[in-house]
């Protein structure tokens, strides 16, 4: 579980959330690689954070700048238009860092567990604790997407494969811990921003897997609360 699609079912997963429909179905294959002069509706904030001149205007810098941001997380399609899908991610990202080492402010994860991996869908970060005392992380992860959503609620990680491979979708799995019915911490060679998200694992950089999988028993909880954005 847990390993996405190629990359050109992901664009019609979101189709409607990325640049005008009109704009990606008329693009021939060399239009599609090159950049757009059309400016999009979250062009200042990405011209933000992304360090570029706040004018709201697409300049061909501004394009190739967002462009190389789209092909590093997989974003289809990569003509550099400031678009929702982008701009969602991008937002992502400074939620993420806003969090700090503070992961559970709200105590929304279990303190009373001993050492727990927490699981939070909403920022789509993890972390292992011990008590409050913060043990790895957080780290961000990429989970379930619309139709495979990661399951919420406490629960326990039932089985290691250091080596899985799916029988599903017969891709590779390295690290994995599962914790509800083939649902799994696993690392993928993806970035973890890369939408629209899993078929329902919490996908990890080998790093982080392989943290989790030395500090992480079979027996050990898991607690996953929230809701991935766009779910």
């Amino acid at each position: 579980m847990g390993v996405i699609a190629r990359r050109g079912v992901v664009a019609l997963g979101v189709m409607g959330l990325v640049a005008p429909l009109t704009l990606a179905l008329t693009a021939t294959p060399a239009q599609a690689a090159s950049c757009t002069t059309q400016a999009g509706p979250y062009q200042k904030q990405v011209e933000k954070f992304l360090g570029r001149p706040v004018d709201g205007k697409q300049s061909a810098a501004d394009c190739q700048a967002i462009k190389a941001f789209q092909d590093k997380h997989g974003i289809i399609p990569d003509i550099g238009y400031a678009g929702s899908v982008t701009w969602g991610v991008m937002d992502l990202m400074n939620k993420q860092r806003a969090v700090g080492k503070n992961p559970n402010k709200d105590a929304a994860c279990p303190v009373n567990k001993g050492r727990i991996a927490c699981v939070n869908l909403t920022l789509q970060l993890s972390w292992i604790q011990d008590g409050k005392k913060l043990v790895y992380g957080p780290v961000p992860v990429r989970t379930g997407r619309q139709g495979f959503a990661t399951r919420t609620g406490l629960k326990k990680i039932y089985w290691r494969d250091l080596n899985h491979v799916s029988t599903v979708y017969n891709v590779p799995m390295p690290y994995s811990q599962f914790f509800d019915g083939g649902q799994a911490f696993h690392s993928v060679g993806l970035s973890m921003w890369n939408p629209p998200g899993s078929h329902g694992c919490v996908n990890m950089t080998t790093t982080d897997a392989k943290e989790y999988w030395s500090l992480l028993r079979t027996g050990d909880d898991v607690f996953v609360y929230g809701r991935k954005p766009g779910t």
